[in-house]
């Protein structure tokens, strides 16, 4: 498929997404540190977006460095509730209190 990352660098990133606990999440950036590439946080999107390809992962999970969600993603909201993560009265993700420290 054409814009499919290297199979091995996408389970790389998907490994480190199965690693954050319930009730957390990270950002594309601090998944992207995990696996040494710091500077390729939009590779980790890349990879989230194509997830189902690969099998079951907790993508919901991951957000954007200020607690954004995904703009193509409408369960994620609701998985992360059920999970207790709570959300700031912008609708984003109050990061502070929920990010994974890794």
């Amino acid at each position: 498929m054409r814009g499919m990352p290297d199979e091995r660098l996408a389970y790389e990133i998907l490994s480190a997404v199965g690693e954050i606990p319930e009730g957390r999440v990270a950002s594309y950036g601090q998944i992207a540190r995990l696996i040494g590439r710091e500077r390729n946080a939009r590779l980790v999107g890349l990879v989230l977006s194509l997830a189902e390809f690969y099998g079951r992962f907790p993508c919901h999970r991951v957000v954007n460095s200020a607690g954004r969600l995904a703009p193509h993603f409408p369960e994620q909201r609701r998985r992360l509730e059920a999970e207790g993560v709570g959300f700031r009265p912008n609708g984003c993700v109050d990061m502070r209190r929920f990010q994974w420290d890794c």
